[in-house]
């Protein structure tokens, strides 16, 4: 080696795939797969089968985001893929509960809408080159919320053949308040980043 030549070598770096293929963003793809077997069980009748999986998917979900965490496995695909699962199963769930009369059908109208019209919005103020920062609003977590429990709810009334007629008539109520005042929040944030 000649004198005085730079001895440093090149930090490492972990292949491409490496930063993709963590414990958590497997489990978040496990989750996007239990999709169309949710549906599937419920479009069957299989309430209770549908409820235990719903079940699981949130779970699943809590626990991916605290390994995330302590293994310090966050990634830019993580933070794409957790709210895409999250999103998909729920609209899957209200749009398949509606379907077989669980949950009216304006209320499933209501959640798709509000979801199409955030990611419009986002899409808008991108190509205005107004990107917005992705942050969840306190009103949006509350609306997550209320979104699962009552579909946790309905899954379980209609699972095990129950009957509670007034929590789930607040729930469907309590839910569709806020996700119309969650959605107005986000268009009232899109209008004030639209370049004058």
């Amino acid at each position: 080696m000649p004198e005085g030549a730079d001895t440093r070598r090149e930090p490492t770096r972990a292949p491409p795939s490496a930063l993709y293929v963590t414990l958590p963003n497997l489990i978040t793809v496990a989750r996007l797969c239990a999709v169309p077997a949710t549906v599937w069980l419920i479009l069957h009748g299989r309430m209770d089968l549908g409820f235990g999986l719903f079940i699981g998917a949130g779970i699943s979900d809590a626990v991916d985001g605290w390994l995330a965490r302590i293994r310090n496995a966050r990634s830019k695909l993580g933070a794409i893929l957790d709210p895409l699962a999250d999103k998909t199963l729920l609209v899957s769930v209200y749009v398949t509960l509606a379907a077989v009369g669980v949950l009216p059908d304006w209320l499933a109208i209501l959640v798709v809408f509000r979801d199409m019209l955030i990611i419009g919005g986002f899409l808008m103020l991108w190509v205005l080159e107004a990107p917005p920062r992705v942050r969840p609003l306190l009103v949006s977590k509350l609306n997550t919320a209320l979104q699962i429990g009552l579909a946790a709810l309905a899954l379980g009334l209609a699972g095990f053949n129950l009957a509670a007629p007034l929590l789930l008539e607040a729930g469907i109520w309590a839910t569709a308040a806020c996700t119309l005042v969650s959605g107005a929040a986000y268009v009232w944030l899109a209008l004030r980043r639209v370049p004058a």
